[in-house]
């Protein structure tokens, strides 16, 4: 197994530098970039001043060229501020070595200082991942202990009412898209024209901090409580379906029929045989389940919640073109991403000692 480790360690170097590679590429020819925004915001603010600037009486003056008016030496000017601008954000440098540097940089995980923000990126990614990282555990968790139960009655009752109907219920709960289903959540119950029982946006309340430790922790749940249910309406089905397969293909084996025919309970023939088989597929799944609902919801339940978390700073980033925090919440995602993958197979391996992918890689 400690081979299998160091190979799957050493796979993710080449694995996180294609993946850069395909960003930094993708958003490098995107239209637009900082300096743009830059010289947009300085321009904005040069109108600005010039229609209010000026004393009471005075004659607004336009920022728009007029007729026959040379504008050789304001293109002169500009041009000039994109080279001085490109050589402070360290843009002037050919694409090869910017990569370069910036992949030698991130191996330290220094990420640089964002353009627009004025702090280091390393910490503002520590100070949002944890909301992050908290939105995927809690609806992680919030899908097994409702899906073991719903999967095992299912198989229990297969092919009955209960079945039948269940799986409706989950079919259209996986249908209907995470976004979609949190606005639902913030019209029903957030915004007061039905009920306003939960904060429309926010992880905490303003006054957080004069709050006791159990008021503290009932206000952090009471916030998380519409983003996370918004984001575990989308693995239901898949993980209700894979435990109560399992459970049918275990009810129906040798050892089952077995066991019944020595005189044991149906309950003790369930929690005692079946459950611990038909688990190891579903118990050793819980890393990979964590990370799909961290990458497909986060960042949309993010937005709508006003959650600060890594998935909304990376949002802001690529609207804003702020580009050390773009690609650091890239980096970041993609090491937890192929770091939560090796785990989940290592999971499988300590539940279910037959599976061996180090015999399989051979």
């Amino acid at each position: 197994m400690f081979a299998y480790i160091i190979r799957r360690l050493l796979l993710i170097i080449p694995t996180i530098v294609g993946i850069m590679v395909i960003n930094f590429a993708v958003i490098n020819m995107a239209p637009g970039g900082p300096i743009d925004r830059f010289i947009l915001e300085m321009k904005g603010s040069k109108a600005l001043g010039e229609r209010t600037g000026g004393t009471e009486g005075s004659e607004v003056r336009s920022t728009a060229p007029q007729p026959g008016q040379d504008t050789r030496a304001g293109r002169g000017l500009e041009k000039e501020l994109r080279d001085r601008l490109a050589r402070q954000l360290g843009l002037d440098k050919p694409l090869l070595e910017r990569f370069y540097l910036m992949m030698r940089n991130y191996i330290t995980f220094d990420f640089g200082e964002s353009f627009f923000k004025g702090r280091p990126v390393v910490d503002l990614v520590v100070e949002r991942l944890p909301v992050s990282i908290s939105l995927g555990v809690w609806a992680t968790l919030l899908t097994y202990l409702i899906c073991i139960p719903l999967g095992i009655m299912k198989a229990t009752r297969d092919g009955s009412r209960f079945d039948v109907w269940s799986s409706g219920v989950v079919i259209v709960g996986y249908a209907i898209p995470s976004f979609l289903f949190a606005l639902l959540l913030i019209i029903l119950f957030a915004t007061g024209n039905f009920v306003k029982w939960f904060p429309l946006r926010g992880l905490v309340s303003d006054n957080f901090d004069s709050m006791t430790t159990l008021q503290q922790i009932g206000d952090y749940f009471w916030h998380m409580a519409l983003p996370v249910i918004a984001m575990t309406i989308g693995g239901f089905a898949t993980l209700t379906l894979l435990t109560k397969n399992s459970f049918l293909e275990e009810i129906r084996k040798q050892y089952v029929v077995t066991a019944r025919a020595k005189g044991l309970s149906e309950s003790r023939v369930l929690y005692g045989h079946v459950f611990r088989n038909a688990m190891l597929i579903v118990i050793a799944g819980f890393p990979g389940a964590f990370i799909s609902i961290l990458f497909t919801g986060s960042l949309l339940i993010e937005v709508m919640f006003s959650l600060e978390g890594l998935g909304l700073l990376s949002f802001d980033a690529a609207v804003g073109r702020d580009y050390p925090i773009l690609f650091a919440a890239l980096y970041v995602f993609s090491l937890i991403g192929l770091l939560t993958r090796l785990i989940s197979d290592l999971t499988y391996m300590l539940v279910d000692p037959r599976i061996d992918f180090e015999a399989s890689a051979a």
